[in-house]
């Protein structure tokens, strides 16, 4: 049969894991291939710039991150799938087919899928209905399309980060505002410094020879869905005052509270940035922390000089 599209391999998927057991994607992908008999030939078709990657490994992907972002699949660590009670649930319905219609009442799917500039109040069938309409232009499609690979890709970062240690991670965001720009001019200029007597001082960026601007880093390594609160800040501010310094970047894998936030901002005696998952694994995209290029698009126009060259 030809290439399934990769909604539908919802229904496959969720069955291949019913039994509540982790599968790799390698797993996945040749249970996949072989219950719904693709030939070999159209297994081998390639992606036109995917340099080297599949059309079916890439939709294989693709179904599993929309399954994931609906709560229905989780990823217990990289390149493996699992079940969630969410998954188990739906597949209790013994629903005719499930497709985007049906992973639309979840949220996470709807706000993931949700086209650029759409308000966010939109219902969940208003998402549809833009995503449907056939309204964007070629522009807005790629940009949908480059927002949603590079969600995905945000994704992969936090759960590679998760695998590391404690110590891999506090390099990692030395690394990261070394790459953003501070310090980067000076020798010697970041200083990791997790050990036992940092007083809660994870690295020091140097944005002078002498040393009278200093950036004092906290780092910490947690659950994506975990919440550091406004304690954790203050007891961070208390590290500062320790150390004499004024500017302090507390950057962590999980969020931050609203009161954390609050009192981020106004705090006057310090300044204070925070800095959750979702902002790390962006800043890491943006700045090729991690991260390795797979393809180049050029989008061109006409060049109106050309042609009105007398």
């Amino acid at each position: 049969m030809a290439l399934p599209k990769y909604n539908e391999l919802y229904d496959i998927f969720l069955n291949y894991l019913a039994d509540g057991q982790p599968r790799s994607c390698g797993d996945m992908r040749r249970h996949i291939a072989t219950e719904m008999q693709i030939s070999d030939e159209d297994l081998r078709l390639l992606l036109p710039h995917g340099n080297g990657k599949s059309v079916f490994m890439g939709r294989v992907g693709w179904a599993g991150t929309y399954l994931k972002k609906a709560g229905l699949i989780d990823y217990p660590k990289r390149g493996v799938y699992q079940i969630t009670k969410e998954g188990k649930k739906l597949l209790a319905q013994h629903l005719p087919t499930i497709d985007n219609a049906v992973l639309s009442q979840y949220p996470g799917f709807t706000a993931f899928v949700r086209p650029v500039n759409t308000p966010k109040g939109a219902t969940p069938r208003e998402d549809k209905e833009v995503i449907d309409s056939g309204s964007e232009t070629p522009e807005d499609k790629i940009e949908v399309a480059f927002a949603e690979i590079n969600a995905s890709l945000e994704d992969e970062l936090l759960t590679a980060i998760m695998e590391q240690d404690f110590n891999f991670f506090e390099r990692l965001v030395v690394q990261l505002m070394q790459q953003m720009g501070y310090g980067d001019k000076l020798e010697n200029s970041a200083v990791v410094t997790g050990q036992t007597g940092d007083e809660g001082i994870d690295g020091i960026i140097r944005e002078d020879k002498l040393g009278f601007n200093s950036i004092y880093i906290q780092a910490k390594r947690w659950k994506r869905d975990a919440s550091v609160g406004r304690p954790e800040v203050q007891t961070f501010v208390g590290a500062l005052e320790g150390q004499g310094a004024q500017k302090g970047l507390f950057i962590t894998t999980a969020r931050f509270t609203k009161a954390a936030q609050e009192y981020a901002q106004k705090n006057l005696s310090h300044k204070i940035i925070l800095i959750d998952g979702t902002t790390l694994a962006k800043l890491m995209i943006e700045h090729n922390l991690g991260v390795s290029v797979r393809a180049t698009y050029y989008i061109k126009n006409l060049d109106s000089d050309f042609f009105n060259e007398s």
